[in-house]
Protein backbone atom coordinates (compact mmCIF):
# COMPACT_ATOMS: atom_id res chain seq x y z
CA UNK A 1 0.00 0.00 0.00
CA UNK A 2 1.63 3.34 -0.65
CA UNK A 3 2.01 6.39 1.69
CA UNK A 4 -0.25 8.04 1.00
CA UNK A 5 -2.87 5.72 1.68
CA UNK A 6 -1.10 4.91 4.95
CA UNK A 7 -1.37 8.86 6.06
CA UNK A 8 -5.05 8.58 4.56
CA UNK A 9 -5.65 5.63 7.20
CA UNK A 10 -3.93 7.76 9.91
CA UNK A 11 -5.65 10.56 8.99
CA UNK A 12 -9.05 8.95 8.98
CA UNK A 13 -8.28 6.84 12.53
CA UNK A 14 -6.98 10.06 14.19
CA UNK A 15 -10.71 11.87 13.43
CA UNK A 16 -12.70 8.93 14.38
CA UNK A 17 -10.72 8.98 17.37
CA UNK A 18 -10.82 12.17 18.32
CA UNK A 19 -14.69 12.06 17.44
CA UNK A 20 -15.35 9.29 20.12
CA UNK A 21 -12.85 9.93 23.12
CA UNK A 22 -13.38 14.05 22.97
CA UNK A 23 -15.69 16.27 22.60
CA UNK A 24 -14.23 17.82 19.74
CA UNK A 25 -16.48 19.99 17.42
CA UNK A 26 -17.32 17.80 14.48
CA UNK A 27 -16.81 20.34 11.71
CA UNK A 28 -13.42 21.26 13.38
CA UNK A 29 -12.30 17.71 13.41
CA UNK A 30 -13.47 16.91 9.49
CA UNK A 31 -11.75 20.50 8.44
CA UNK A 32 -8.75 20.00 10.39
CA UNK A 33 -8.46 16.29 8.63
CA UNK A 34 -9.06 17.72 5.26
CA UNK A 35 -6.44 20.28 5.90
CA UNK A 36 -3.77 17.90 7.07
CA UNK A 37 -4.72 15.97 3.63
CA UNK A 38 -4.18 18.82 1.38
CA UNK A 39 -0.53 20.26 2.90
CA UNK A 40 0.39 16.59 2.54
CA UNK A 41 -0.46 16.67 -1.00
CA UNK A 42 -2.67 13.48 -0.70
CA UNK A 43 -5.70 15.65 -1.88
CA UNK A 44 -6.14 18.75 -4.01
CA UNK A 45 -7.37 22.01 -3.29
CA UNK A 46 -10.57 20.95 -5.90
CA UNK A 47 -10.93 17.34 -4.19
CA UNK A 48 -10.43 18.89 -0.45
CA UNK A 49 -13.42 21.37 -1.14
CA UNK A 50 -15.61 19.84 -3.58
CA UNK A 51 -18.04 18.88 -0.88
CA UNK A 52 -18.87 23.01 -0.97
CA UNK A 53 -20.12 22.66 -4.69
CA UNK A 54 -21.95 19.70 -4.16
CA UNK A 55 -25.49 19.03 -4.95
CA UNK A 56 -26.42 17.89 -1.41
CA UNK A 57 -24.72 19.95 0.80
CA UNK A 58 -26.55 22.60 -1.05
CA UNK A 59 -29.54 21.20 -1.51
CA UNK A 60 -29.40 20.80 2.29
CA UNK A 61 -28.70 24.32 2.97
CA UNK A 62 -32.16 25.27 0.99
CA UNK A 63 -34.24 23.50 3.16
CA UNK A 64 -33.11 25.27 6.13
CA UNK A 65 -34.49 28.25 4.52
CA UNK A 66 -37.40 26.85 3.42
CA UNK A 67 -38.18 25.42 6.72
CA UNK A 68 -37.57 28.88 8.13
CA UNK A 69 -40.04 29.75 6.25
CA UNK A 70 -42.54 27.43 7.66
CA UNK A 71 -41.41 28.04 11.40
CA UNK A 72 -41.86 31.61 10.73
CA UNK A 73 -45.13 31.40 9.38
CA UNK A 74 -46.73 29.61 12.23
CA UNK A 75 -46.45 25.99 10.29
CA UNK A 76 -44.33 24.53 12.41
CA UNK A 77 -46.96 24.61 15.48
CA UNK A 78 -49.77 23.39 12.86
CA UNK A 79 -47.51 19.95 11.94
CA UNK A 80 -47.03 19.86 15.82
CA UNK A 81 -50.42 19.80 16.38
CA UNK A 82 -52.09 18.26 13.21
CA UNK A 83 -49.40 15.34 12.67
CA UNK A 84 -47.57 14.63 16.56
CA UNK A 85 -50.43 15.16 18.80
CA UNK A 86 -50.40 15.01 22.64
CA UNK A 87 -48.87 12.19 23.78
CA UNK A 88 -49.12 10.79 27.20
CA UNK A 89 -45.64 9.11 27.38
CA UNK A 90 -42.49 8.70 25.76
CA UNK A 91 -43.01 5.12 23.72
CA UNK A 92 -45.94 6.70 22.67
CA UNK A 93 -44.15 10.06 21.47
CA UNK A 94 -41.67 7.86 19.38
CA UNK A 95 -44.12 5.67 18.28
CA UNK A 96 -46.16 9.10 16.90
CA UNK A 97 -43.25 10.62 15.49
CA UNK A 98 -41.27 7.23 13.86
CA UNK A 99 -44.45 6.10 12.19
CA UNK A 100 -45.06 9.08 9.84
CA UNK A 101 -41.17 9.83 9.56
CA UNK A 102 -40.96 7.04 7.91
CA UNK A 103 -43.77 6.90 6.06
CA UNK A 104 -43.14 10.23 4.40
CA UNK A 105 -39.43 9.34 4.40
CA UNK A 106 -40.24 6.99 1.66
CA UNK A 107 -42.13 8.77 -1.12
CA UNK A 108 -40.02 12.00 -0.21
CA UNK A 109 -36.30 12.45 0.03
CA UNK A 110 -35.40 11.83 3.65
CA UNK A 111 -33.36 15.05 4.23
CA UNK A 112 -36.33 17.12 3.81
CA UNK A 113 -38.73 15.21 5.44
CA UNK A 114 -36.08 15.89 9.15
CA UNK A 115 -35.19 19.18 8.36
CA UNK A 116 -38.98 19.89 8.55
CA UNK A 117 -39.16 17.80 11.60
CA UNK A 118 -36.00 18.97 14.03
CA UNK A 119 -37.88 22.23 14.90
CA UNK A 120 -41.57 20.61 15.39
CA UNK A 121 -39.65 17.89 17.48
CA UNK A 122 -38.06 20.54 19.05
CA UNK A 123 -41.27 22.65 20.68
CA UNK A 124 -43.33 19.10 21.14
CA UNK A 125 -40.40 17.62 23.50
CA UNK A 126 -40.43 20.84 25.22
CA UNK A 127 -43.71 21.57 25.22
CA UNK A 128 -44.46 17.86 26.75
CA UNK A 129 -41.09 17.68 29.15
CA UNK A 130 -39.85 14.91 26.90
CA UNK A 131 -36.23 14.05 26.91
CA UNK A 132 -35.30 15.54 22.64
CA UNK A 133 -32.18 13.36 23.01
CA UNK A 134 -34.62 10.07 22.75
CA UNK A 135 -36.53 11.75 19.60
CA UNK A 136 -34.27 13.15 17.27
CA UNK A 137 -31.77 10.07 16.78
CA UNK A 138 -35.31 7.74 16.33
CA UNK A 139 -36.64 10.44 13.78
CA UNK A 140 -33.51 10.38 11.64
CA UNK A 141 -33.31 6.63 12.04
CA UNK A 142 -36.61 5.98 11.17
CA UNK A 143 -36.52 8.33 7.93
CA UNK A 144 -33.31 6.42 6.96
CA UNK A 145 -35.50 3.28 7.32
CA UNK A 146 -38.00 4.45 5.54
CA UNK A 147 -36.15 5.45 2.92
CA UNK A 148 -34.83 1.88 2.24
CA UNK A 149 -38.62 0.89 0.66
CA UNK A 150 -38.61 2.91 -2.38
CA UNK A 151 -35.84 3.98 -5.25
CA UNK A 152 -36.65 7.11 -4.35
CA UNK A 153 -36.21 7.47 -0.91
CA UNK A 154 -33.00 8.36 -0.70
CA UNK A 155 -30.01 9.36 -3.40
CA UNK A 156 -28.49 6.58 -2.36
CA UNK A 157 -31.00 4.61 -3.99
CA UNK A 158 -30.97 6.65 -6.98
CA UNK A 159 -27.25 7.11 -7.10
CA UNK A 160 -26.82 3.12 -7.53
CA UNK A 161 -29.87 2.95 -10.03
CA UNK A 162 -27.94 4.99 -12.18
CA UNK A 163 -24.76 3.23 -12.00
CA UNK A 164 -26.93 -0.17 -13.02
CA UNK A 165 -28.29 1.62 -15.59
CA UNK A 166 -24.82 2.59 -17.09
CA UNK A 167 -23.38 -0.87 -17.09
CA UNK A 168 -26.12 -3.22 -17.70
CA UNK A 169 -28.97 -0.99 -19.25
CA UNK A 170 -31.54 -2.91 -16.37
CA UNK A 171 -32.53 -0.31 -13.60
CA UNK A 172 -35.14 -0.66 -11.33
CA UNK A 173 -38.64 -0.23 -10.49
CA UNK A 174 -40.07 2.07 -8.00
CA UNK A 175 -41.14 -0.49 -5.14
CA UNK A 176 -38.69 -3.06 -6.78
CA UNK A 177 -36.55 -2.56 -3.58
CA UNK A 178 -39.75 -2.83 -1.16
CA UNK A 179 -39.49 -6.69 -1.12
CA UNK A 180 -35.98 -6.47 1.35
CA UNK A 181 -36.62 -2.50 2.14
CA UNK A 182 -39.77 -2.99 3.95
CA UNK A 183 -39.19 -5.82 5.83
CA UNK A 184 -35.97 -4.12 6.78
CA UNK A 185 -37.58 -0.83 8.22
CA UNK A 186 -40.30 -2.45 9.93
CA UNK A 187 -37.92 -4.91 11.87
CA UNK A 188 -35.30 -1.57 12.40
CA UNK A 189 -38.32 0.49 13.36
CA UNK A 190 -39.80 -2.13 15.99
CA UNK A 191 -36.47 -3.08 17.59
CA UNK A 192 -35.10 0.37 17.69
CA UNK A 193 -38.65 1.35 19.89
CA UNK A 194 -38.78 -1.71 22.05
CA UNK A 195 -35.34 -1.10 23.33
CA UNK A 196 -35.07 2.29 23.06
CA UNK A 197 -33.66 2.69 26.79
CA UNK A 198 -30.82 0.93 26.07
CA UNK A 199 -29.80 3.09 22.53
CA UNK A 200 -31.09 6.06 23.16
CA UNK A 201 -29.57 8.50 25.96
CA UNK A 202 -31.74 10.92 28.00
CA UNK A 203 -29.84 14.20 28.59
CA UNK A 204 -31.91 16.73 30.05
CA UNK A 205 -30.26 20.14 30.46
CA UNK A 206 -29.65 20.84 33.88
CA UNK A 207 -31.35 24.41 33.73
CA UNK A 208 -34.61 22.56 33.12
CA UNK A 209 -34.79 21.16 36.36
CA UNK A 210 -34.67 24.32 38.36
CA UNK A 211 -37.32 26.99 38.79
CA UNK A 212 -37.01 29.92 36.92
CA UNK A 213 -37.74 32.97 39.33
CA UNK A 214 -39.02 35.24 37.05
CA UNK A 215 -42.63 34.05 36.54
CA UNK A 216 -44.79 36.43 34.48
CA UNK A 217 -48.63 37.27 34.59
CA UNK A 218 -49.79 37.71 30.59
CA UNK A 219 -52.99 38.33 29.38
CA UNK A 220 -54.43 37.02 25.91
CA UNK A 221 -57.57 37.44 24.38
CA UNK A 222 -59.68 34.44 22.56
CA UNK A 223 -59.58 35.83 18.59
CA UNK A 224 -63.04 35.75 17.90
CA UNK A 225 -62.39 34.74 13.97
CA UNK A 226 -59.64 32.61 15.02
CA UNK A 227 -59.04 28.75 14.98
CA UNK A 228 -59.15 28.52 18.68
CA UNK A 229 -62.92 29.32 19.02
CA UNK A 230 -65.12 26.36 19.85
CA UNK A 231 -62.29 24.09 21.36
CA UNK A 232 -61.49 23.22 24.39
CA UNK A 233 -58.84 24.05 26.53
CA UNK A 234 -56.90 20.36 26.11
CA UNK A 235 -57.87 20.26 22.15
CA UNK A 236 -56.70 24.33 21.77
CA UNK A 237 -53.15 22.75 23.38
CA UNK A 238 -53.67 25.37 26.31
CA UNK A 239 -53.15 22.48 29.06
CA UNK A 240 -49.79 21.15 28.67
CA UNK A 241 -47.96 24.31 28.81
CA UNK A 242 -43.86 24.26 29.70
CA UNK A 243 -43.63 26.28 32.74
CA UNK A 244 -46.46 27.73 32.09
CA UNK A 245 -50.33 27.06 33.16
CA UNK A 246 -53.66 29.03 33.04
CA UNK A 247 -54.20 30.70 35.96
CA UNK A 248 -57.90 32.09 35.43
CA UNK A 249 -60.32 32.61 32.59
CA UNK A 250 -62.27 35.74 32.58
CA UNK A 251 -65.43 35.58 30.70
CA UNK A 252 -67.92 38.77 30.19
CA UNK A 253 -66.43 39.93 33.65
CA UNK A 254 -66.87 36.84 35.10
CA UNK A 255 -63.75 35.28 36.60
CA UNK A 256 -63.44 31.73 36.65
CA UNK A 257 -60.33 30.81 38.61
CA UNK A 258 -60.01 27.13 38.50
CA UNK A 259 -60.26 26.42 34.87
CA UNK A 260 -61.50 23.01 33.74
CA UNK A 261 -59.89 21.18 30.83
CA UNK A 262 -63.15 20.66 28.84
CA UNK A 263 -63.99 24.46 29.13
CA UNK A 264 -64.90 25.48 25.59
CA UNK A 265 -63.49 28.59 24.87
CA UNK A 266 -65.49 31.51 23.08
CA UNK A 267 -64.44 34.34 21.27
CA UNK A 268 -63.19 37.39 23.29
CA UNK A 269 -62.63 35.04 26.34
CA UNK A 270 -60.12 36.90 28.57
CA UNK A 271 -57.27 34.14 29.39
CA UNK A 272 -54.89 34.95 32.01
CA UNK A 273 -51.52 33.23 32.23
CA UNK A 274 -48.48 32.29 34.65
CA UNK A 275 -45.18 30.98 33.95
CA UNK A 276 -41.89 31.32 32.52
CA UNK A 277 -40.65 33.42 29.42
CA UNK A 278 -40.47 30.59 27.23
CA UNK A 279 -44.20 29.72 27.98
CA UNK A 280 -45.08 33.24 27.24
CA UNK A 281 -43.34 33.43 24.00
CA UNK A 282 -45.26 30.29 22.61
CA UNK A 283 -48.23 31.34 23.53
CA UNK A 284 -47.47 34.81 21.42
CA UNK A 285 -46.76 32.50 18.68
CA UNK A 286 -50.29 30.28 19.05
CA UNK A 287 -52.86 31.03 16.40
CA UNK A 288 -56.29 32.25 17.83
CA UNK A 289 -54.47 33.95 21.09
CA UNK A 290 -53.84 37.91 20.42
CA UNK A 291 -52.33 40.29 23.25
CA UNK A 292 -54.84 42.10 25.54
CA UNK A 293 -53.67 44.97 25.37
CA UNK A 294 -54.08 46.82 21.95
CA UNK A 295 -51.14 49.35 22.59
CA UNK A 296 -48.64 46.17 20.48
CA UNK A 297 -50.90 46.98 17.43
CA UNK A 298 -50.17 50.98 17.23
CA UNK A 299 -46.53 50.42 16.85
CA UNK A 300 -44.96 50.65 13.62
CA UNK A 301 -44.57 48.11 11.15
CA UNK A 302 -45.14 44.72 11.28
CA UNK A 303 -45.30 42.51 14.60
CA UNK A 304 -43.49 39.96 12.47
CA UNK A 305 -40.39 42.60 12.67
CA UNK A 306 -40.42 43.16 16.06
CA UNK A 307 -39.18 41.10 18.92
CA UNK A 308 -39.32 40.48 22.54
CA UNK A 309 -37.09 41.82 25.27
CA UNK A 310 -36.36 41.05 29.44
CA UNK A 311 -35.50 44.55 31.07
CA UNK A 312 -35.65 45.24 33.90
CA UNK A 313 -36.87 48.47 35.82
CA UNK A 314 -34.15 50.41 37.52
CA UNK A 315 -34.44 52.98 40.37
CA UNK A 316 -34.01 55.80 38.06
CA UNK A 317 -36.30 55.17 35.40
CA UNK A 318 -38.78 57.59 34.71
CA UNK A 319 -42.12 55.06 34.70
CA UNK A 320 -40.85 53.47 38.37
CA UNK A 321 -44.11 54.33 40.86
CA UNK A 322 -46.17 55.09 37.78
CA UNK A 323 -48.56 52.45 36.46
CA UNK A 324 -47.80 51.34 32.48
CA UNK A 325 -50.05 53.61 31.62
CA UNK A 326 -49.58 56.50 33.24
CA UNK A 327 -46.33 56.31 32.47
CA UNK A 328 -46.69 56.30 29.02
CA UNK A 329 -44.73 53.59 28.27
CA UNK A 330 -45.04 53.15 24.88
CA UNK A 331 -44.86 56.54 23.82
CA UNK A 332 -41.86 57.24 26.08
CA UNK A 333 -40.30 53.94 24.28
CA UNK A 334 -41.91 52.76 21.36
CA UNK A 335 -42.39 49.57 23.29
CA UNK A 336 -45.13 47.69 24.63
CA UNK A 337 -45.35 46.14 28.18
CA UNK A 338 -46.48 42.44 27.94
CA UNK A 339 -46.43 40.81 31.29
CA UNK A 340 -44.66 41.69 34.28
CA UNK A 341 -42.20 39.58 36.76
CA UNK A 342 -41.69 40.48 40.49
CA UNK A 343 -39.70 38.40 42.77
CA UNK A 344 -41.72 35.18 42.03
CA UNK A 345 -44.98 36.60 43.22
CA UNK A 346 -47.97 36.49 41.08
CA UNK A 347 -48.71 40.40 39.68
CA UNK A 348 -52.33 40.93 39.46
CA UNK A 349 -54.49 43.07 37.31
CA UNK A 350 -54.42 44.25 33.88
CA UNK A 351 -50.90 44.97 32.76
CA UNK A 352 -52.02 49.26 31.37
CA UNK A 353 -52.85 49.24 35.82
CA UNK A 354 -49.74 47.53 37.23
CA UNK A 355 -47.63 50.17 39.14
CA UNK A 356 -44.01 49.23 38.29
CA UNK A 357 -41.25 49.24 40.84
CA UNK A 358 -37.59 49.06 40.88
CA UNK A 359 -36.53 45.71 40.33
CA UNK A 360 -39.54 44.86 37.79
CA UNK A 361 -38.11 42.02 35.22
CA UNK A 362 -40.77 43.68 32.06
CA UNK A 363 -41.70 41.66 28.94
CA UNK A 364 -41.71 44.13 26.18
CA UNK A 365 -42.52 43.84 22.75
CA UNK A 366 -40.41 46.36 20.67
CA UNK A 367 -38.96 47.06 17.24
CA UNK A 368 -35.31 46.15 16.25
CA UNK A 369 -33.85 49.34 17.19
CA UNK A 370 -35.36 49.06 20.55
CA UNK A 371 -31.86 47.83 22.39
CA UNK A 372 -29.62 50.02 20.64
CA UNK A 373 -31.48 53.16 21.57
CA UNK A 374 -31.20 52.34 25.31
CA UNK A 375 -28.20 50.25 26.28
CA UNK A 376 -26.10 53.24 27.28
CA UNK A 377 -29.61 54.62 29.23
CA UNK A 378 -29.97 54.38 32.97
CA UNK A 379 -33.69 53.58 32.74
CA UNK A 380 -33.01 49.75 33.08
CA UNK A 381 -30.82 47.76 35.11
CA UNK A 382 -30.30 44.65 32.53
CA UNK A 383 -31.47 44.20 28.91
CA UNK A 384 -31.85 40.78 26.91
CA UNK A 385 -33.60 39.86 23.60
CA UNK A 386 -35.46 36.78 23.90
CA UNK A 387 -34.34 34.11 21.48
CA UNK A 388 -36.78 33.14 18.15
CA UNK A 389 -39.87 35.52 19.73
CA UNK A 390 -40.83 37.14 16.55
CA UNK A 391 -44.56 36.68 16.00
CA UNK A 392 -45.34 34.03 13.60
CA UNK A 393 -46.85 35.58 10.13
CA UNK A 394 -49.60 33.36 10.03
CA UNK A 395 -51.07 34.99 7.52
CA UNK A 396 -48.92 33.63 5.39
CA UNK A 397 -49.17 30.26 6.92
CA UNK A 398 -50.87 28.88 4.10
CA UNK A 399 -48.87 29.98 1.59
CA UNK A 400 -45.19 28.64 2.87
CA UNK A 401 -47.35 25.21 2.83
CA UNK A 402 -47.96 24.99 -0.46
CA UNK A 403 -44.30 26.54 -1.42
CA UNK A 404 -43.08 23.23 0.63
CA UNK A 405 -46.10 21.32 -1.25
CA UNK A 406 -45.00 22.50 -4.51
CA UNK A 407 -41.09 21.69 -3.57
CA UNK A 408 -42.00 18.09 -2.58
CA UNK A 409 -44.38 17.17 -5.68
CA UNK A 410 -41.76 18.65 -8.66
CA UNK A 411 -39.23 17.24 -6.63
CA UNK A 412 -40.88 13.32 -6.87
CA UNK A 413 -42.44 13.14 -9.64
CA UNK A 414 -38.92 14.38 -11.74
CA UNK A 415 -39.96 17.73 -13.41
CA UNK A 416 -37.00 19.03 -11.51
CA UNK A 417 -34.39 18.20 -9.24
CA UNK A 418 -34.14 17.94 -5.36
CA UNK A 419 -31.68 20.84 -5.70
CA UNK A 420 -33.54 22.74 -8.14
CA UNK A 421 -36.95 22.36 -6.55
CA UNK A 422 -35.21 23.71 -3.09
CA UNK A 423 -33.29 26.29 -4.34
CA UNK A 424 -36.89 27.62 -5.80
CA UNK A 425 -38.54 27.18 -2.77
CA UNK A 426 -35.82 29.01 -0.33
CA UNK A 427 -36.15 31.79 -3.17
CA UNK A 428 -40.07 32.02 -2.94
CA UNK A 429 -39.62 31.57 0.71
CA UNK A 430 -37.74 34.92 0.77
CA UNK A 431 -39.47 36.80 -1.94
CA UNK A 432 -42.67 36.09 -0.80
CA UNK A 433 -41.92 37.45 2.76
CA UNK A 434 -42.46 34.01 4.41
CA UNK A 435 -39.44 34.11 6.17
CA UNK A 436 -36.97 37.40 6.28
CA UNK A 437 -33.57 37.34 4.65
CA UNK A 438 -32.11 38.03 8.20
CA UNK A 439 -34.16 34.99 9.19
CA UNK A 440 -33.04 33.32 5.92
CA UNK A 441 -29.38 33.83 7.06
CA UNK A 442 -29.63 32.42 10.59
CA UNK A 443 -31.56 29.67 9.44
CA UNK A 444 -28.87 28.11 8.08
CA UNK A 445 -26.79 25.30 10.54
CA UNK A 446 -23.48 26.16 9.53
CA UNK A 447 -21.31 23.29 11.15
CA UNK A 448 -23.20 20.85 9.76
CA UNK A 449 -22.79 21.87 6.30
CA UNK A 450 -19.33 22.06 6.97
CA UNK A 451 -19.06 18.91 8.02
CA UNK A 452 -21.03 17.36 5.07
CA UNK A 453 -19.12 19.16 2.82
CA UNK A 454 -15.74 18.36 4.32
CA UNK A 455 -16.68 14.83 4.63
CA UNK A 456 -16.41 14.85 0.63
CA UNK A 457 -12.56 15.67 0.91
CA UNK A 458 -12.00 12.96 3.22
CA UNK A 459 -13.92 10.48 0.70
CA UNK A 460 -11.49 11.88 -1.86
CA UNK A 461 -8.60 11.01 0.05
CA UNK A 462 -9.94 7.52 0.29
CA UNK A 463 -11.21 7.16 -3.51
CA UNK A 464 -7.66 9.14 -4.87
CA UNK A 465 -5.15 6.80 -3.17
CA UNK A 466 -6.75 3.55 -3.32
CA UNK A 467 -7.27 3.04 -0.02
CA UNK A 468 -10.95 2.34 -0.16
CA UNK A 469 -10.46 0.07 -3.26
CA UNK A 470 -7.93 -2.13 -1.41
CA UNK A 471 -9.72 -2.61 1.60
CA UNK A 472 -13.04 -3.45 -0.06
CA UNK A 473 -11.02 -5.85 -2.51
CA UNK A 474 -9.27 -7.27 0.63
CA UNK A 475 -11.95 -8.29 2.67
CA UNK A 476 -14.21 -9.62 -0.27
CA UNK A 477 -11.17 -11.96 -1.14
CA UNK A 478 -11.53 -13.41 1.85
CA UNK A 479 -15.23 -14.42 0.65
CA UNK A 480 -14.23 -17.42 -1.88
CA UNK A 481 -16.33 -18.19 -4.02
CA UNK A 482 -19.62 -18.23 -2.03
CA UNK A 483 -21.93 -15.73 -3.87
CA UNK A 484 -23.71 -15.10 -0.45
CA UNK A 485 -20.35 -14.85 1.42
CA UNK A 486 -19.32 -12.52 -1.21
CA UNK A 487 -22.19 -10.71 -0.67
CA UNK A 488 -22.24 -10.16 3.13
CA UNK A 489 -18.70 -9.07 2.14
CA UNK A 490 -19.85 -6.13 0.32
CA UNK A 491 -22.64 -5.27 2.79
CA UNK A 492 -20.17 -5.60 5.70
CA UNK A 493 -17.49 -3.22 3.95
CA UNK A 494 -20.34 -0.70 2.07
CA UNK A 495 -21.32 -0.71 5.64
CA UNK A 496 -18.03 0.33 7.21
CA UNK A 497 -16.94 2.74 4.40
CA UNK A 498 -20.22 4.58 5.05
CA UNK A 499 -19.84 5.17 8.42
CA UNK A 500 -16.18 6.87 7.80
CA UNK A 501 -17.15 9.00 4.47
CA UNK A 502 -20.36 9.58 2.79
CA UNK A 503 -23.81 7.11 2.12
CA UNK A 504 -23.30 8.37 -1.63
CA UNK A 505 -19.13 8.12 -1.69
CA UNK A 506 -19.19 4.54 -0.41
CA UNK A 507 -22.04 3.15 -2.70
CA UNK A 508 -19.90 5.09 -5.46
CA UNK A 509 -16.66 3.18 -4.61
CA UNK A 510 -18.23 -0.52 -3.75
CA UNK A 511 -19.85 -0.55 -6.85
CA UNK A 512 -17.27 -1.58 -8.98
CA UNK A 513 -15.98 -3.75 -6.50
CA UNK A 514 -19.51 -5.77 -6.75
CA UNK A 515 -19.43 -5.38 -10.46
CA UNK A 516 -16.55 -7.56 -10.79
CA UNK A 517 -17.04 -9.63 -8.05
CA UNK A 518 -20.01 -10.81 -9.88
CA UNK A 519 -18.73 -10.94 -13.14
CA UNK A 520 -15.64 -13.11 -11.32
CA UNK A 521 -18.58 -15.58 -9.77
CA UNK A 522 -20.72 -15.08 -13.45
CA UNK A 523 -23.43 -14.25 -11.03
CA UNK A 524 -26.10 -11.46 -11.23
CA UNK A 525 -24.87 -8.07 -10.28
CA UNK A 526 -28.74 -7.39 -8.68
CA UNK A 527 -28.48 -8.46 -5.39
CA UNK A 528 -24.88 -6.94 -5.02
CA UNK A 529 -26.66 -3.55 -5.71
CA UNK A 530 -29.65 -4.10 -3.51
CA UNK A 531 -27.06 -5.11 -0.96
CA UNK A 532 -25.46 -1.98 -1.88
CA UNK A 533 -28.32 0.21 -1.62
CA UNK A 534 -29.35 -1.24 1.85
CA UNK A 535 -25.53 -1.18 3.55
CA UNK A 536 -25.33 2.75 2.08
CA UNK A 537 -28.71 3.62 3.14
CA UNK A 538 -29.35 2.17 6.58
CA UNK A 539 -26.41 4.16 7.91
CA UNK A 540 -26.57 4.75 11.79
CA UNK A 541 -23.48 4.03 13.61
CA UNK A 542 -21.77 7.77 13.06
CA UNK A 543 -23.12 11.20 12.64
CA UNK A 544 -21.62 11.66 9.60
CA UNK A 545 -22.97 7.78 7.78
CA UNK A 546 -25.99 9.75 6.55
CA UNK A 547 -26.30 13.16 6.70
CA UNK A 548 -29.73 12.70 8.60
CA UNK A 549 -27.63 11.88 11.51
CA UNK A 550 -25.72 14.98 10.92
CA UNK A 551 -28.57 17.72 11.18
CA UNK A 552 -30.04 15.98 14.88
CA UNK A 553 -26.53 16.37 16.43
CA UNK A 554 -26.57 19.42 17.38
CA UNK A 555 -30.29 19.70 18.35
CA UNK A 556 -30.15 16.51 20.51
CA UNK A 557 -27.41 17.11 22.27
CA UNK A 558 -25.46 14.26 21.42
CA UNK A 559 -22.03 12.73 21.66
CA UNK A 560 -20.03 10.84 18.93
CA UNK A 561 -20.43 7.65 21.03
CA UNK A 562 -24.41 8.07 21.55
CA UNK A 563 -24.44 7.09 18.11
CA UNK A 564 -22.27 4.07 18.21
CA UNK A 565 -24.59 2.83 21.00
CA UNK A 566 -27.57 3.22 19.45
CA UNK A 567 -26.31 2.58 15.66
CA UNK A 568 -23.75 -0.56 15.90
CA UNK A 569 -26.74 -2.97 17.04
CA UNK A 570 -29.60 -1.48 14.83
CA UNK A 571 -27.00 -1.73 11.34
CA UNK A 572 -26.70 -5.51 12.72
CA UNK A 573 -30.44 -6.25 13.14
CA UNK A 574 -30.74 -4.81 9.71
CA UNK A 575 -27.95 -6.15 8.06
CA UNK A 576 -28.98 -9.32 8.94
CA UNK A 577 -32.27 -9.07 7.54
CA UNK A 578 -31.29 -7.64 4.55
CA UNK A 579 -28.97 -10.89 3.93
CA UNK A 580 -31.58 -13.06 4.67
CA UNK A 581 -34.03 -11.53 2.61
CA UNK A 582 -31.88 -10.48 -0.94
CA UNK A 583 -31.05 -14.35 -1.96
CA UNK A 584 -35.24 -15.11 -1.60
CA UNK A 585 -35.96 -12.09 -3.70
CA UNK A 586 -33.22 -11.93 -5.94
CA UNK A 587 -31.53 -15.29 -7.35
CA UNK A 588 -27.65 -15.00 -8.15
Amino acid sequence: MPFDAWLTAGVVSAMLAALTFTRAAPDLVFVGGVVVLLLAGVVTPADAFSGFSNQGVITVAALYVVVAGLRETGGIQWLVQAVLGQPRSLPRAQWRLTGPAAFFSAFLNNTPVVGMLIPAVSDWARKFDLPVSRLMLPLSYAAILGGTCTLIGTSTNLVVNGLLLDRTDAGLGLFDIAWVGLPVALVGLVFMLVFNRWLFPDRRPAISEIDDPREYTLEMLVDPKGPLVGKSIEEAGLRHLPGGFLAELDRDGTLLPAVSPQEVLRGGDRLIFVGVVESMVDLQKMRGLTPATDQVFKLDGHRADRALLEVVVSDTCPVAGETVRDGEFRNRYNAVVLAVARNGERVKGKVGDIRLRPGDTLLVEAGPGFAAQNRNRRDFFLMSQVQDSATPRHERALLAGLIMLAMVVVATTGVVSMLEAALAAAGLMVVTRCVTLEGARGSLDWPVLITIAAAFGVGAAMDNTGLAHIVGMGLTGLAGDTPWLNLAAIYLVTAVFTAVITNNAAAVLMFPVAFAVAGDLDVSVLPFAIGIMLAASASFATPMGYQTNLMVYGPGGYHFADYLRAGIPLNLVTGLVALAVIPQVWTF
